[in-house]
C-alpha cells in the first residue's frame, strides 16, 4: 500500500490532505495549551481559596486552631494548597513536553512537506516540458511531411508539362528532394524526442512520483504517530500526579480522623472556665410580715431592699446573672484583673512565659556580645572592645527591665494561685494601679478584692468573690415599686468608671446616697438622682450610715 502507486494522479489532493494533517496537529497543540491555562487558573484559584481561609497570624483566630477540628480544617487548607501545586505541575509538564515539542515539530514538518511538494512540482514541470517538446517535434514532422507532399506533387506537375523548361523542372525536383529530406529529418527528430518522452514519462510515474509520494506518506504517518504519542503523554502527565494528589486526599482524611471531640471539649473548658462557683439557693423572704428595716453592724438594709437587690441591680436590669453580663469594653488592666480567676491565671502565665523567652533571648545576645568582646581583647586588630560596651550595657538594662516586669507578673500569678497573700496598698501603688492614700478604716471590712456585676474584677482584687444573683418571676412585681430609701451617705475616695451593667460611675470626692449596704460581695448600692443608681466597690467609698433614716425619698 503505497501512495506512489495508488495515488499517482492525486497530487493536488495529497497536498490538501497533508495541509489538513498539519492543521489537526496545530489544533491539538492549541487544545493542550488551553488545558495548561485552565490548570494554572484552577491552581491559582485553589491557592487563593486556601490563603483566604488561613488564620491570620497573631490574631484571636489563630488561637482557635488549638482545637482538633480547626487543626483538621487547617490541614485541609494546606493539603488543598499542595493539591493546587500538582495542577501547576501538570500545566508545566504539558507545556514543556507537549506544547513546546509539538510546536517545534510542526515547523520541521512544514519545511519537510514544502520540500517534498517542491520536488513533485519540479518533476511535473519537467515532464510537461518534455511533453511540449514532443508535441512541437510532432507538429514540425507533420508540417514537413505535408510540405514534402506538396513539393512532390508540384515537381510531378512540372515534369508532365511539355511547355515548362527543363531548368524549371530541375528546380522543382530539387525542391521536392529538399522537402523530403526535411521530412525525414523531422521524422528522426520526432522519433528521438518521442523515445525520450516515453522514458521520462515512465520515470516520472514509476520512479520520481512514487518516491516523492512515498516520502510524503512517511511524513504523514510520522505525524500521526507523533499525535498518538502526545495523546499518551497527555494522559501520563495527568496520571503521574495522581499518587501525590492521593496523598493530599489521604492527608485530609487523616486530619479528619484526628479530630478529637473530647479534647476540644476540654480546650473549651480551659478557654472559658471562669473559676466561679454556681450561685447558691436564695432564701425565702416572707413578705406577709410587716417590712421593717433593722439597722445593725452586720445588716444595714431593709428586707425590701435586700429582696430587690437580689433580683435586680441598678433598678434597670433584671433576670441576669452577674457572671454573664457583657464584659467591660474599657482598657484591659495590666494585671488582667478584669478577667475571671481561671482566665486571669492563664493570661498571667502566658505573659510570664513570653517575658521569660524575651529574657532568654536578651541573655543569649549578651553572651554573644561578651564572647565577641573577648575575641577583640585577644585580637585587637579585629575590632575595638570598647565599641561593644554601650551595646552590652543596653542589653543588660533590657534584661533587668524584663526581669522586673516578669517578677511583677509572677507576683500577680502567685496571688491568683493562692501562693501569696493579697497585695498591700503599697504593692498596688507600685504596680501603677493606685496613686492615692489608703482608704479610711470606715467600712474597711469589705474584701480587698471585689467582683464586678459582670464577673470581672476591679484593680484591687485579691481573692475571688462569689456573686449569687438569680432572676425570678418576682422581677415583674418589683418593676413598678418605688425606689429604695436612702440609709446614709458616702464619699467617693477614688474615681470609678462604672462601665459594666448594674454599676454607676463616681468621681473622687463626690458625695452620694447609700440605698443598700455591702452584703459581703464587695459592692455598695448608691444613688445620685432618681434615675441614677447602681453599684460601686465598697473599698472605693467611705460610708456614713444614718441610723435614724426614714423611708422618705431624698435625692441629691
Amino acid at each position: 500500500m503505497s501512495w506512489g502507486t495508488e495515488l499517482w494522479d492525486q497530487f493536488d489532493n495529497l497536498e490538501k490532505h497533508t495541509q489538513w494533517g498539519i492543521d489537526i496537529l496545530e489544533k491539538y497543540i492549541k487544545f493542550v495549551k488551553e488545558r495548561t491555562e485552565i490548570e494554572l487558573s484552577y491552581a491559582k484559584q485553589l491557592r487563593n481559596l486556601s490563603k483566604k481561609y488561613q488564620p491570620k497570624k497573631n490574631s484571636k483566630e489563630e488561637e482557635e486552631y488549638r482545637y482538633t477540628a480547626c487543626k483538621a480544617f487547617l490541614s485541609t487548607l494546606n493539603e488543598t494548597n499542595d493539591y493546587a501545586g500538582q495542577h501547576e505541575v501538570i500545566s508545566e509538564n504539558m507545556t514543556s513536553q507537549i506544547t513546546v515539542e509539538l510546536a517545534r515539530y510542526v515547523q520541521e514538518l512544514k519545511q519537510e512537506r514544502k520540500s517534498h511538494f517542491h520536488d513533485g512540482r519540479k518533476a511535473q514541470q519537467h515532464i510537461e516540458t518534455c511533453w511540449k517538446q514532443l508535441e512541437s517535434s510532432k507538429r514540425r514532422f507533420e508540417r514537413d511531411c505535408k510540405e514534402a507532399d506538396r513539393a512532390q506533387q508540384y515537381f510531378e506537375k512540372m515534369d508532365a508539362d511539355i511547355n515548362v523548361t527543363k531548368a524549371d523542372v530541375e528546380k522543382a525536383r530539387q525542391q521536392a528532394q529538399m522537402r523530403h529530406q526535411m521530412a525525414e529529418d523531422s521524422k528522426a527528430d520526432y522519433s528521438s524526442i518521442l523515445q525520450k518522452f516515453n522514458h521520462e514519462q515512465h520515470e516520472y510515474y514509476h520512479t520520481h512520483i512514487p518516491n516523492i509520494f512515498q516520502k510524503i506518506q512517511e511524513m504523514e504517518e510520522r505525524r500521526i504517530v507523533r499525535i498518538g504519542e502526545s495523546v499518551k503523554t497527555y494522559a501520563e502527565l495527568d496520571r503521574q500526579v495522581i499518587p501525590i494528589i492521593g496523598k493530599c486526599l489521604d492527608g485530609i482524611v487523616k486530619a479528619a480522623e484526628s479530630i478529637d471531640p473530647k479534647n476540644d471539649s476540654q480546650l473549651a473548658i480551659e478557654a472559658y472556665k471562669s473559676g466561679f462557683e454556681p450561685p447558691g439557693d436564695i432564701e425565702f423572704e416572707d413578705y406577709t410580715q410587716p417590712m421593717k428595716r433593722t439597722v445593725s453592724d452586720n445588716s444595714l438594709s431593709n428586707s425590701r431592699g435586700e429582696g430587690k437587690s437580689e433580683l435586680k441591680f441598678g433598678g434597670k436590669s433584671k433576670g441576669k446573672l452577674w457572671p454573664f453580663i457583657k464584659k467591660n469594653k474599657g482598657a484591659t488592666p495590666e494585671d488582667f484583673s478584669n478577667l475571671p480567676p481561671e482566665q486571669r491565671r492563664k493570661k498571667l502565665q502566658q505573659k510570664v512565659d513570653e517575658l521569660n523567652k524575651e529574657i532568654q533571648k536578651e541573655m543569649d545576645q549578651r553572651d554573644a556580645i561578651t564572647k565577641m568582646k573577648d575575641v577583640y581583647l585577644k585580637n585587637p586588630q579585629m575590632g575595638d572592645p570598647a565599641s561593644l560596651d554601650h551595646k552590652l550595657a543596653e542589653v543588660s538594662q533590657n534584661i533587668e527591665k524584663l526581669r522586673l516586669e516578669a517578677q511583677k507578673f509572677e507576683a500577680w500569678l502567685a496571688e491568683v494561685e493562692g501562693r501569696l497573700p493579697a497585695r498591700s496598698e503599697q504593692a498596688r501603688r507600685h504596680s501603677g494601679m493606685y496613686d492615692v492614700q489608703n482608704p479610711p478604716a470606715v467600712n474597711n471590712c469589705a474584701q480587698d478584692r471585689e467582683s464586678s456585676p459582670d464577673g470581672s474584677y476591679t484593680e484591687d482584687q485579691s481573692q475571688e468573690s462569689e456573686v449569687k444573683v438569680l432572676a425570678t418571676d418576682f422581677d415583674d412585681e418589683f418593676d413598678d415599686e418605688e425606689s429604695l430609701p436612702a440609709i446614709g451617705t458616702c464619699k467617693a475616695l477614688y474615681t470609678f468608671e462604672g462601665q459594666n451593667e448594674g454599676t454607676i460611675s463616681v468621681a473622687e470626692g463626690e458625695t452620694l446616697y447609700v440605698i443598700e449596704e455591702d452584703k459581703g460581695d464587695g459592692w455598695t448600692r448608691i444613688r445620685r438622682s432618681e434615675d441614677e443608681e447602681g453599684y460601686v466597690p465598697t473599698s472605693y467609698v467611705e460610708v456614713y450610715l444614718d441610723k435614724n433614716a426614714k423611708g422618705a425619698k431624698t435625692y441629691i
